[in-house]
């Protein structure tokens, strides 16, 4: 696998990325062929995304990997979300990850690349969750699930040079301490210590716990694993 990675942030289209990515940047180490790099796009523009993936693929004629995250939620009764909403939530949970999928397989198989994508649902697509009301996002989270399996059984059987195909995973993350997380905890007090009793372990993840989770599904030490659901929940999901 290359050590070229490239972050598309998908969500708010920021020119710059947030300064921790400087600090990851500053890491990657060229002389043994290592570095980062930094892209704006929006998920939901299907051309842009595909672009993007492209430009990407043709840097070193190969794509071996991709994560894709972007997620957006939104907290009220169902009663009370409104059409833009749903489209919104839709859009970029399941749309987005549709298109950055299909856009990475597509120059994999182009490129003749074994690569392996990666979607990020949630614990939230498995269960509901005590203390948030957000039954558009669930859904969405779900479906996310359900997609990752789809495209397993499309794209691992696909012969590339007699390697294999391309091997698709997904990720049911807990509650982490996000920005996003800590948007749900703000506008209801009370849901933090909902969510900490909640799990086996008493507290919330810290974004960094997924780090080892995300290169063993990148690698080719999970080369055995394709259309699998992964949940790390702190034991939420088996109490």
């Amino acid at each position: 696998m290359s050590d070229r990675c490239h972050i598309v942030h998908c969500l708010d289209r920021l020119p710059e990325p947030h300064e921790e990515f400087y600090t990851a940047q500053a890491r990657a180490n060229p002389q043994f062929g290592g570095s980062l790099h930094y892209h704006s796009l929006d998920v939901r523009d299907r051309e842009s995304t595909n672009q993007i993936m492209s430009t990407i693929a043709n840097g070193k004629n190969r794509l071996d990997g991709l994560v894709a995250a972007a997620g957006v939620n939104h907290i009220g009764s169902g009663i009370n979300h409104s059409a833009a909403d749903i489209e919104r939530i839709i859009s970029i949970n399941y749309t987005g990850a549709f298109t950055s999928a299909t856009a990475a397989a597509t120059q994999m198989l182009n490129k003749q690349s074994r690569g392996s994508i990666l979607l990020i649902s949630s614990m939230s697509g498995m269960i509901a969750n005590k203390g948030m009301k957000s039954s558009i996002y669930n859904s969405s989270k779900a479906a996310v699930i359900q997609l990752a399996r789809s495209f397993a059984m499309e794209w691992t059987d696909i012969d590339t040079e007699g390697r294999g195909g391309i091997r698709v995973n997904c990720l049911c993350p807990g509650h982490i301490m996000t920005p996003m997380a800590k948007m749900v905890m703000d506008g209801t007090p009370g849901t933090k210590e909902i969510w900490e009793s909640e799990n086996m372990m008493g507290r919330l993840a810290r974004p960094e716990e997924f780090r080892g989770i995300a290169l063993l599904l990148m690698s080719n030490a999970s080369s055995f694993m394709t259309g699998s659901t992964i949940v790390a929940d702190g034991g939420h999901t088996a109490w």
